[in-house]
Formats: C-alpha cells, structure tokens, sequence
C-alpha cells in the first residue's frame, strides 16, 4: 500500500498558525516537551531605515524582476506590491516580529523546478537567498534585510509512504500533527516534533527534539536522505552515499544551512500499541527537591519514558491549592511509550515513590493517550497569537543547583503564560546519543529552559527584561543551546556555541566549499 501526491493543505491557513518542535509536556495529563527562541532586535533609527529603504529601492531598479516572474509557476512579489506585507509577515508563528528586516523579493514557489530557477535567478543577479519553511523558528531569523526569500508553503505535500518497507517521502511543509495523522491510522508513526504546528523543514534541519527520543533518536536520526537545491540551482540528493558533506550539514545546521530543503525521505517505526501520560503537581517551593530526585532517578526508568520537570501556572482547579498567589507550581510529567498497559504501568511505578509524594496536589496516573491527545495538549501550553522569548539549552548540571537558581525568578514572572521546563533523558543514554553522521550531535543529561509568552505589545518590556535575566541566571549551568530554538538575533554567540568547535568549524568550512560567493544568507548576515 503507498500514499501518493497527497496536498495536505492546497494554501495551508497561514494567519497565525505555524508549526515547530520541543521537548514534552502534558499540563492536564501528559508529558510533552519542547524547543526554540525568540527576542526582538531593537527597530533600526529612522535614518538608517530610510537609507535601507532607499538601498532596497535602487537594488531593484536594477533587477529586472518580470524575468524571474515568467520563469517560475508560484508568485514573485517585491516591496511594491499591496499585498507584499501580509504574504510576508502573515505565516510566523512569534507575533513579536521585527519590522525592519524584509527581503526585496519573495518568492512563493510552486515546486522544486521553481526553487531551482529562484536560487539561479538570485546568483545571476547578486541577491542573498534567505528559506522560509514553517515560519515557526522564535526569533524569525529567515526575516533578514534585503535578497530574496524563497517561501516554501507550498510544498506541502506527500510523495509516497511505503508501509511494507516503512519508507516515506516528504515535502517540508507538512506538520508534526498532520504527519502521524498520516501514518498512525496505517500503524505507523515517526519521530515527530511535540508541537503540532511544527513543520519539517526547520524541525529537522535544526536536528529535531521528538517523541520517544530516547528510543527513535531526535527526527534528523531517522532522515534517510534529503533533496536540496544547491548554491548553483542544482537539484540533488544527499545521503549516506551521495552528497556527504550536504547530508552531514543539513541534519543539524539550522538556519545557516547553504542550501534548500525540498524533500525528505523518512524512516518510520511501528506505532507503539499504549502511549500513556502522567502528570504530578506540587508546590513551586518543591521544585528543588523534585529535581535532586528526577536527578537520581532518570537513569533508572526505561528509555521509552518521556520525564520532565516544570515550572508552571497551574490551572484553576489545582490554582487553588497551591501557596503562591497565581496559582504558580511545579509539575512533573512522564509520557511512556509502550506496547500494553502493564509495561507503561510498570515503567512509571518509581513515580509514585516520590520522597514527597504526600505533598502532591494532584495527579493522573498513565491516562492512556494517543498522538491527537498530545498536540492538542502541546498546542494549549504553547497556543498561537502570542509574543514569545525562548531560550532552549542543553545541560549537565545537577539538575537541583539548576532549579535552585531559577525557581525564585520563576516566581516574579510577570506573564501567567510562560514556562520554564527541563527534560531529564532516562535511561542510559544522553540527549542524541545514536545521533551519527550529522552536524546535530549535543548529548547532554537535561534539555530545556524558559519558554515567556504573552499577548499584549504593552508587556514588551517587562517580559524581555525577565527573559533576558532568565538567560543569564541559566548561563553558568548551560552546555551548549540548541540552534532550532536559541535567539540567534540577539545573542548572535549562541548559534557558536550550539555545536562543538570542531563541528561549527566544519560547517563553516563547507559553507566556503559550496556556496564560496555567499549565495545564501549565512547564520547572521542581515539581522543587524
């Protein structure tokens, strides 16, 4: 049996409704998690807007954009057009969107034959190429100043899924809810991102925190091979086999990747028979003692359980309960991939051993779950419409000392919607472990950090001042942040320490290597 050409979403809705990946959380009854960053740049003075302006209107005076119009079957807009704003800024995920940074041409292309001749036509005429894909990355690094940027929305569709072999073929702009929505009606599943408006094309690029990571590995783990449009316009395809040095960098080089993305070719697994979610409330004032226990705990429970600890506004009926004003309480969550009821019930059992246990305000004890559960739970803890700051990082630290340092700033947090959560790998392994072969390859014992959400631009300042000081109150305890949900834009030193030296060297070195004239924007050209 295969799906073939399927268009999941003729013109995906894209007001508001972007797609990404993160590490686990379940609020209600689950553990999901999460992944990614945001902060905004300060808009540039007016004078150095004009000068842009002008720069961006006198480029274009040499550009003859009609050529570029009659060779591609999708749209070609630049700064003139009525509607150029909206088809720019309508399909990002963060609304805190910076003003300042747009391309002198988007390209909405319609296939892979128009990314070709887009990246051709950018080459031939001197403009930077900067990727749009699911518009979910916090801090909106593809909003750069001037070149083109191709969007991919449209390439959203299904090529094929072999269920015999458990092979599929993809197009980047298909969902993390829509592609096991695909494939666990045919008893098949995938690494997948845990928030459901994630695409691929990001998700996996930065590497890919998932589901069941300690047993499948991150997404990027189970990519087979990818086709990219290259630096020259070329259509190729990377692998194990062909292509190395593209299929090492495009697992895991993020946003500074030197190429296009239009294809990815997938290994799948069996769908586990019993997903099953718990979740533990207590006192945020237990939070340090909860992490010194998880801390000793997580090697001990089995690989195919998802455990995190969180800091978190409780919900009303739990509110309630708690000492603090607002309702703010720590949470553990452990999501468990199983094959029955027995196992997930097993596998959690040390859970309700908790040396504070008499303390819990409440729980759920393996409610059993399915995949629709879980995003429609990732979706409400992570909801659209809203201004975000996010910082993801990986840690070796003792998870106490790390929660002792962070839970009173937690306390001062001026939105009720944001979180700061840390997911202890279980297991014997540490974060992408049977990561090989690709720029991807942190390991660590924790992943997490703040995630600051909230509504209104009159909050701006208050909620980047806490942020930012999150950020550095979590500095001393952080090994390396995780380049798909980092701000690259304000902290332009993290996308560095994303990666070992050794790996950030590489991928500098392949950047010369095939894209030596700079036809793609690199990590931080056209932010500042």
């Amino acid at each position: 049996m295969s799906v073939n050409d399927n268009d999941f979403t003729a013109r995906p809705k894209r007001r508001r409704t972007g797609e990404v990946s993160r590490r686990v959380v379940l609020a209600s009854a689950v553990s999901l998690g999460g992944t990614a960053v945001a902060n905004a740049l300060p808009a540039l003075v007016p004078d150095k807007k004009a000068r842009h302006t002008a720069r961006a209107k006198e480029t274009n005076a040499q550009i003859d954009v009609e050529i570029l119009r009659k060779q591609i079957k999708g749209r070609t807009l630049t700064q003139s057009d009525a509607d150029f704003n909206s088809a720019l800024m309508d399909g990002f995920f963060n609304r805190l969107l910076p003003t300042d940074r747009k391309p002198q041409i988007l390209v909405q292309v319609q296939d892979e034959d128009d990314v070709c001749r887009a990246v051709t036509f950018a080459k031939e005429n001197k403009l930077k190429v900067v990727v749009r894909g699911g518009g979910h990355n916090w801090c909106n690094p593809a909003l750069r100043h001037g070149g083109l940027m191709i969007d991919l929305h449209n390439l959203n569709k299904v090529i094929s899924v072999d269920p015999a072999s458990r092979k599929a073929v993809l197009q980047p702009i298909i969902s993390n809810r829509d592609v096991q929505r695909l494939l666990n009606p045919l008893g098949l599943a995938y690494p997948s991102g845990h928030c459901p408006q994630v695409k691929l094309s990001g998700y996996l690029l930065s590497g890919g925190m998932s589901w069941n990571q300690g047993v499948w590995g991150p997404g990027t783990a189970s990519v087979e091979a990818i086709e990219i449009v290259t630096p020259d316009g070329k259509l190729i395809t990377a692998s194990d086999t062909e292509n190395q040095d593209y299929f090492w960098a495009a697992r895991g080089a993020g946003s500074g990747f030197f190429g296009v993305a239009v294809r990815y070719h997938l290994k799948l697994y069996p769908l586990p028979k019993h997903i099953a979610g718990s979740s533990y409330y207590y006192n945020l004032d237990d939070a340090v003692t909860l992490a010194e226990w998880l801390g000793k705990l997580a090697p001990q429970l089995p690989p195919q359980v998802e455990l995190s600890l969180w800091l978190v506004n409780a919900p009303p009926e739990i509110a309630a309960k708690t000492k603090l004003p607002g309702g703010k309480a720590a949470l553990v969550t452990a999501t468990t991939f199983a094959d029955s009821e027995e196992e997930a019930r097993k596998a959690t059992a040390p859970l309700d051993q908790c040396p504070i246990i008499e303390k819990c305000l409440s729980k759920t004890v393996n409610e059993h779950v399915n995949f629709e559960r879980l995003f429609d739970i990732s979706g409400s803890l992570w909801p659209v419409d809203r201004r975000n700051a996010v910082e993801a990082m990986f840690s070796n630290s003792k998870p106490a000392d790390l929660f002792r340092a962070v839970a009173g700033h937690y306390r001062d947090a001026p939105s009720h919607e944001g979180l700061i959560m840390y997911a202890f790998f279980t297991g014997p392994q540490t974060a992408n472990a049977n990561v090989t072969n690709a720029a991807f390859s942190t390991q660590a014992h924790l992943y997490g950090g703040p995630w600051t959400l909230w509504k209104d631009a009159a909050d701006d300042e208050a909620n980047l001042r806490w942020h930012r000081k999150c950020v550095e109150i979590l500095r001393p305890f952080t090994f390396r942040h995780y380049v798909g949900e980092t701000d690259t834009v304000h902290y332009p030193s993290h996308v560095k320490h994303a990666y070992s030296e050794e790996t950030f060297k590489r991928i500098e070195q392949l950047r010369k290597k095939y894209d030596p004239t700079g036809v793609f924007f690199n990590y931080s050209d056209g932010l500042s």
